[in-house]
C-alpha cells in the first residue's frame, strides 16, 4: 500500500477532528472506519429513523457484538463471560460512531474534576482517600484547556446560559446559542430546586435551538424535540453529530481518504518496538491489508483503544496484583439512579415532547468538589438533572414498581401514569481503584480469532455513597414537585455491577493521561510515552470518571493535544514530553 502521513483508527468524534486538524495542516490522512458509511441522508431520513424497535431496542446503529465484543467479570479471579446482549453500555459503529447517536448533553469538566487527587489531599488530608483508590491528577489544567471546551462549543453549536452553572470553570465566550425553554417536567424541577435554594440552570445542549452556522461553514437546524436523539441519528440537522457538524468540510478533500468497514487488528512496531510504522487491518472483502504510516492516531472507542494498544504490544500491561504497568489501568464507568415523580392526571406531560439534552434543567450543587464532602466520607459526586428524552412506546414508559408488567393490569398502569410522569436522574462519578481494569481474555476471541478485551469491575462503598447522598437529594426534589408518589432506582451496597440494566455509554480509563510513564500510558498531549508516533483520544484517557456526559472533555483533549501537534510535532517530531 502507498504510504500516508497518518493513519486515522475510528470515525467518531475524535476521529473527525484529527482528520480535519490533519489534513489542514497538509498532511496525507486515511481513516480505516470498522463500520458501515452513515449520513443524515439517506440514512437517518424521516420517518424511517423514527423506528424504537430497529434503532433503540435492537440497535441498528450499534456494533454487532456477534463478531466481536467484550467479556466481562467482577473481580479477579473470577471467568469471564462474553457481553452478549446490549444492556449496560452501547458501542457505537459506523461513521460517526457513538457520536451519530448520542444524546447532546455537553458540559465541561469542572476545574477539580482535572486535579482530582491533589484537591482531596489538600482540603481533606491524604488520608480521606482509600488506599486501593488509584486516582490521580491530569497534569493539565482547566485554564489550558478553556479555549478548545470554548472551540468545541462552537462546533457542535451548544445552547446553554453562560454563568447558569455557579459552579462551572471561568470561560471566555457564552454559549453559542441560547437555550429551549424549558419544557413541563423541567420546568417543575426547576421550581421545586429553587424552593429548596438550589440555582437550576438549562443541561448544555448541543441540540441546536434556531438555524445555526459554526466555524467550519456547516450549517444546523433547529431541533423540533422529537424525542428521538439517544440511539437514533437525527433527521433534522440538529443535534450535534460529526455527520452534522465536521464531516461536511472533510468530503471531497484530496489528501483524506476513508475506507469503511476496515478492521484495525493491530498497530504495527519496527523492530525497535518504539516506532510505529503503519497499521494492519481487514478489509470489506476479508483480506489482511498492512497499511504504511509514519504517524498512528487511535480515535476508536474507549474500550478498543485500549484493545489495540494490548494487542500492538504498545506499553507494559497493567498488573494489579503489584500495581505495576498502565495498559488497562484505571477502567471506570458511572453511578446513576432515576426518581420518578407520578401526578394525577390534571399534570399532562406530553412525555413524547423531548430531546436529549434540549429543554432539560440541572443543579450541580452536588457534583466534583463543589460542596465539603468531609462529613459524608465519600470521593466524587452527581449532577442531578431533569426533563424529558422522549416517550417512546417500548422502553420510555415509566410505571410504578408495583405495577402490572404485562396483560391488562399493565395496560391499565401504562393509560394512567404514561401521560402523568416524569422523571429526575442523577449522573454519578465513578473513581479508579487498583482491582479495576481492562486486559485481554486469555479465552474468547474475536470473529477473526483475535482476543477479546476483558473487563473486570465492581462497585465499591465510596460509590454506594456517592449515590445514596446524591439520589436523596433528588428525592428531595422530587418530593417538593408535589407529586402522587414518588419511586427511586438506586444502587445499594450489595447490588453487584448488573449489564442487563443500561447505565450510560461513558466508559472511561485504560489507556489514562498522567504525568509519567510510571502513572499513565500517555503524557499530557495524548501521546504515547513509548512510541511516540502513536497518539490516542477519547475516554480511555480519563484516569477516573466525572459526573458528566464526557464528550465535552474528550473533544477538549483532542483539540488540545491536535494544536500541538500542529505547533510542534509535525517540525520536529519525536516526544512533545521528556520523562
Amino acid at each position: 500500500m502507498k504510504p500516508v502521513d497518518a493513519v486515522i483508527i475510528g470515525y467518531g468524534w475524535t476521529g473527525a477532528i484529527m482528520a480535519k486538524e490533519l489534513t489542514d495542516a497538509g498532511l496525507s490522512v486515511l481513516v480505516l472506519e470498522r463500520g458501515p458509511e452513515r449520513d443524515t441522508a439517506p440514512d437517518f431520513e424521516y420517518p424511517r429513523i423514527a423506528d424504537e424497535l430497529k434503532y433503540a431496542v435492537r440497535g441498528d446503529l450499534w456494533q454487532p457484538l456477534a463478531g466481536e465484543t467484550v467479556t466481562i467479570r467482577h473481580k479477579p479471579g473470577e471467568i469471564a463471560v462474553p457481553y452478549r446482549q446490549y444492556g449496560s453500555f452501547i458501542l457505537g459503529n459506523g461513521t460517526g460512531g457513538a457520536g451519530a447517536h448520542w444524546n447532546g448533553q455537553q458540559w465541561r469538566a469542572s476545574p477539580n474534576d482535572l486535579r482530582i487527587r491533589s484537591v482531596y489531599e489538600e482540603r481533606y488530608g491524604k488520608k480521606f482517600i482509600p488506599d486501593d483508590m488509584s486516582i490521580q491528577d491530569y497534569g493539565i489544567s482547566y485554564e489550558e484547556l478553556e479555549p478548545y471546551f470554548d472551540h468545541f462549543e462552537k462546533v457542535t453549536g451548544v445552547a446553554g446560559t453562560a454563568g447558569g452553572n455557579p459552579f462551572e470553570g471561568k470561560r471566555s465566550n457564552p454559549f453559542p446559542q441560547q437555550p429551549m425553554p424549558p419544557i413541563l417536567s423541567s420546568q417543575l424541577f426547576a421550581k421545586a430546586a429553587r424552593e429548596l435554594g438550589y440555582q437550576p440552570f438549562p443541561v448544555p445542549a448541543a441540540n441546536s435551538t434556531a438555524a445555526y452556522t459554526n466555524p467550519y461553514g456547516v450549517r444546523m437546524g433547529p431541533c423540533n424535540l422529537c424525542g428521538y436523539c439517544e440511539g437514533f441519528g437525527c433527521f433534522l440537522y440538529s443535534k450535534a453529530a460529526p455527520q452534522t457538524t465536521i464531516i461536511p468540510v472533510l468530503k471531497g478533500r484530496s489528501n483524506l481518504q476513508v475506507r469503511h468497514n476496515s478492521y484495525v487488528t493491530r498497530i504495527l512496531l519496527d523492530s525497535s518496538g518504539k516506532l510505529a510504522t503503519g497499521v494492519r487491518y481487514i478489509d470489506a472483502n476479508g483480506k489482511q491489508v498492512d497499511q504504511p504510516a509514519a504517524m498512528v492516531v487511535l480515535a476508536s472507542f474507549q474500550m478498543n483503544n485500549v484493545r489495540m494498544l494490548l494487542l500492538s504490544g504498545i506499553g507494559k500491561p497493567y498488573d494489579p496484583v503489584t500495581g505495576k504497568g498502565v495498559v488497562g489501568k484505571n477502567y471506570a464507568y458511572q453511578m446513576v439512579s432515576s426518581s420518578t415523580a407520578f401526578f394525577d392526571e390534571s399534570v399532562n406531560m406530553n412525555p413524547f415532547i423531548g430531546a436529549g439534552a434540549a429543554g432539560q434543567q440541572a443543579i450541580d450543587d452536588y457534583n466534583a468538589d463543589h460542596f465539603d464532602h468531609g462529613k459524608h466520607g465519600f470521593v466524587g459526586g452527581a449532577m442531578i438533572f431533569a426533563g424529558a428524552t422522549g416517550g417512546r412506546p417500548i422502553v420510555q414508559m415509566p410505571l410504578p414498581p408495583d405495577a402490572p408488567r404485562w396483560g391488562s393490569g399493565w395496560k391499565s398502569a401504562v393509560r394512567k401514569h404514561y401521560a402523568h410522569s416524569s422523571s429526575v436522574a442523577t449522573m454519578g462519578s465513578v473513581m479508579s481503584y487498583r482491582d479495576r481494569y481492562l486486559d485481554l481474555d486469555p479465552t474468547y476471541r474475536d470473529a477473526h480469532g483475535v482476543p477479546l478485551l476483558r473487563m473486570t469491575f465492581d462497585w465499591h462503598p465510596n460509590e454506594y455513597k456517592m449515590t445514596a447522598f446524591t439520589s436523596a437529594r433528588a428525592g428531595e426534589i422530587v418530593s417538593a414537585m408535589k407529586p402522587q408518589r414518588m419511586s427511586q432506582h438506586i444502587l445499594k451496597p450489595g447490588d453487584s455491577y448488573d449489564v442487563r440494566v443500561y447505565q450510560s455509554t461513558h466508559n472511561t480509563g485504560g489507556a489514562i493521561i498522567g504525568t509519567n510513564p510510571s502513572n499513565s500510558v500517555l503524557n499530557r498531549y495524548s501521546q504515547c510515552w513509548d512510541v511516540p508516533n502513536v497518539f490516542v483520544f477519547g475516554a480511555s484517557s480519563f484516569p477516573q470518571n466525572i459526573g458528566y456526559n464526557p464528550t465535552g472533555l474528550v473533544a477538549a483533549l483532542t483539540y488540545f493535544a491536535a494544536a500541538k501537534i500542529r505547533s510542534t510535532y509535525l517540525k520536529t517530531g519525536g516526544a512533545l514530553v521528556h520523562a
